[in-house]
């Protein structure tokens, strides 16, 4: 899908949202590390440009790239995941995340806009989480029309839950 946009009154350019390909993992991995560096969390990621590369062939991987001129502005990315409660499929929506100098311009709101069109053939719901400080991104999000509300989600990681492993293990 192509969106016309103005970078400037002089020089009117488009900008595409497309689905990212294998050949798209270094600009993935790259735009990846700059959101976890804006967040704080780099230490958090583990994923290579050779396993993003395996990991955007897969069909329940969905990431949406934005690009002017063949830079890429920002990305949205999902995975296409079971819920047990409905019985059907959901669109967990990992990351939203626009370069600096691109905000305000509406890209965010396309990008996950993007990601509904593909959910909206089967009606798929789109879930995602935010920080709780993060009130700028809660007011963004609840003016798209989205539900918020407070959960706390838990991550157990092997070095945390290994252990107790052991002990259940030793013990029986």
């Amino acid at each position: 899908m192509t969106v016309p946009t103005t970078a400037s009154p002089a020089a009117p350019s488009t900008v595409t949202i497309r689905r990212a390909v294998p050949a798209d993992a270094a600009t993935v991995q790259t735009l990846v590390l700059e959101i976890a560096a804006h967040e704080g969390d780099t230490h958090h990621v583990r994923v290579t440009a050779e396993r993003w590369e395996q990991l955007l062939g897969r069909d329940d991987v969905v990431v949406l790239v934005a690009e002017r001129d063949g830079r890429a502005l920002g990305y949205t990315s999902a995975v296409r995941r079971l819920h047990l409660w409905s019985g059907g499929d959901v669109l967990a929506v990992d990351d939203v995340w626009v370069r600096p100098g691109e905000r305000g311009a509406g890209l965010g709101r396309r990008l996950l806009t993007a990601m509904a069109r593909l959910a909206a053939p089967e009606g798929l719901t789109l879930t995602w989480g935010v920080e709780p400080e993060n009130a700028g991104a809660q007011r963004f999000y609840a003016g798209l029309g989205a539900t918020l509300r407070d959960k706390v989600l838990a991550g157990w990681s092997p070095d945390a839950y290994g252990p107790l492993v052991a002990a259940d293990e030793v013990a029986r």
